[in-house]
């Protein structure tokens, strides 16, 4: 059998039986280059030199997780869960419109924070821990709200080019299509790709409206009391709220100019410091509020690079690729469909669709070119490829953000809660709807 499948299925089960997620990543990328023939010592120096890629993402999501704490500080998301919890709390009949008002509130700001508010996953164990006392009263199913914050974090980059989609869509899957040898500059990449995110909106209704409409009980912890109370908005004024916003928006400037992550993150923090929100003799405090908040995170995706390294060093990804495809002669959707399953399944064991592009598009591109597919229907199916799987991997950044989120009173499981459900929500819409885009465009 070929490695890739080994190593991908042993993490996937150790997670299910739950194995932590950075043990299950290290026994699976183990499994995996074992089988491809690499010795034990090959295969351990091809996971540290993995680690040493994933120092970048893990610096960044602390720095992320600190300017998020900084904006904490501007008294925005404190204030928000108080006028919801006190809404709640004025009338017996505002459940129903509270219940759809933080269902939107939620999506609306993982949406924005993939373009507007730059700090990726880093809102949630700010925003969410302090309302679970709120979705416990309404019996709201937390399930529902993974869903959809999920979608938020993962089809606003595949489908908007604007932020972290610009990075995504524009640096990574344009450039190494173009580098592949297809010249895409003049496809239009939002309506390329509206198709498939079409997939993932019926996914969101499908969660919403039908798998998870129903109430479900939660029991109400401590925990989830003292998250209740310690939402106190800080000191607010107009002043504080304008530095809030113009670091906002210098650390999206900085970061589209950079493509960095850190550095905008960096920057929106200092301001913070520089103009008094964050006074220097809390900077320390919040500094390591920020990476405390963001390190369980930090650590699985450091693994999740060392498991991406182990499989490019097995070179098995390619003839799994191949022999997908040779698999169907020359059906052309029989084809599409093997591409965009081999993708589902590395994505699912990187955990990053931004780290699946670069490995799969070499591959891709001369296979479309051969079997007839016009530029845009590569580029539809080559980005669907790669955001396959970045829901529903128990490694991606997109289910980890809201499981932080959601359990921290210990009643959300990681896989059953939130990857389970949004692998059956996104994965298998966006199978079908990147299909068809593969076909008609």
């Amino acid at each position: 059998m070929n490695a890739v499948i080994i190593a991908v299925a042993v993490m996937l089960i150790l997670s299910l039986a739950r194995v932590h997620v950075v043990l299950s990543l290290i026994l699976g990328a183990i499994a995996g280059g074992l089988s491809a023939g690499l010795d034990m010592t090959t295969t351990m120096k091809a996971f540290q030199t993995g680690l040493s890629n994933g120092a970048q993402i893990a610096l960044s999501y602390a720095l992320l997780g600190a300017f998020a704490v900084a904006i904490a500080h501007s008294g925005l998301p404190q204030m928000l869960a108080n006028s919801v919890i006190n809404k709640l709390n004025g009338s017996n009949n505002a459940g129903g419109m509270v219940k759809w008002g933080i269902l939107f509130v939620i999506l609306a700001m993982s949406i924005m924070s993939q373009n507007i508010i730059p700090i990726h996953i880093a809102f949630i164990p700010l925003i969410i821990p302090p309302l679970l006392l709120v979705f416990n009263r309404m019996q709201v199913d937390r399930r529902l709200l993974a869903c959809v914050m999920t979608f938020g974090l993962v089809t606003t980059y595949m489908w908007l080019p604007y932020g972290f989609g610009e990075i995504f869509l524009q640096k990574i899957l344009v450039g190494n299509i173009t580098q592949a040898g297809l010249d895409v500059s003049g496809i239009n990449l939002f309506n390329t790709m509206t198709i498939p995110a079409l997939g993932m909106v019926a996914g969101l209704l499908i969660a919403v409206f039908i798998s998870y409409r129903k109430p479900r009980q939660y029991t109400t912890t401590e925990i989830d009391i003292q998250a209740n109370q310690q939402t106190k908005a800080p000191e607010t004024s107009r002043y504080r709220s304008f530095v809030a916003l113009f670091a906002i928006v210098l650390s999206f400037i900085v970061q589209l100019k950079t493509d960095s992550l850190l550095i905008g993150a960096m920057v929106g923090f200092a301001v913070f410091m520089a103009l008094g929100v964050v006074r220097w003799k809390e900077a320390d405090n919040v500094f390591n509020d920020g990476i405390k908040m963001m390190a369980m995170i930090g650590f699985i995706m450091i693994a999740a690079q060392g498991f991406a390294e182990v499989m490019k060093e097995t070179k098995q990804i390619q003839p799994l690729v191949e022999a997908s495809a040779a698999l169907f002669g020359n059906s052309k959707g029989m084809a599409a469909l093997a591409m965009l399953v081999v993708g589902l399944l590395v994505t699912m064991g990187i955990g990053s669709s931004f780290s699946t592009l670069p490995i799969i598009a070499a591959i891709y591109v001369p296979l479309c070119v051969a079997m007839g597919f016009s530029p845009a229907a590569t580029v539809a199916l080559i980005g669907t490829a790669g955001a396959l799987g970045d829901a529903g991997s128990p490694a991606s950044d997109s289910t980890l953000g809201p499981t932080a989120g959601l359990n921290v009173d210990g009643q959300h499981d990681h896989m059953r809660d939130t990857v389970i459900p949004t692998f059956l929500h996104y994965n298998l819409p966006l199978l079908v709807s990147g299909w068809i885009a593969a076909m008609v465009l």
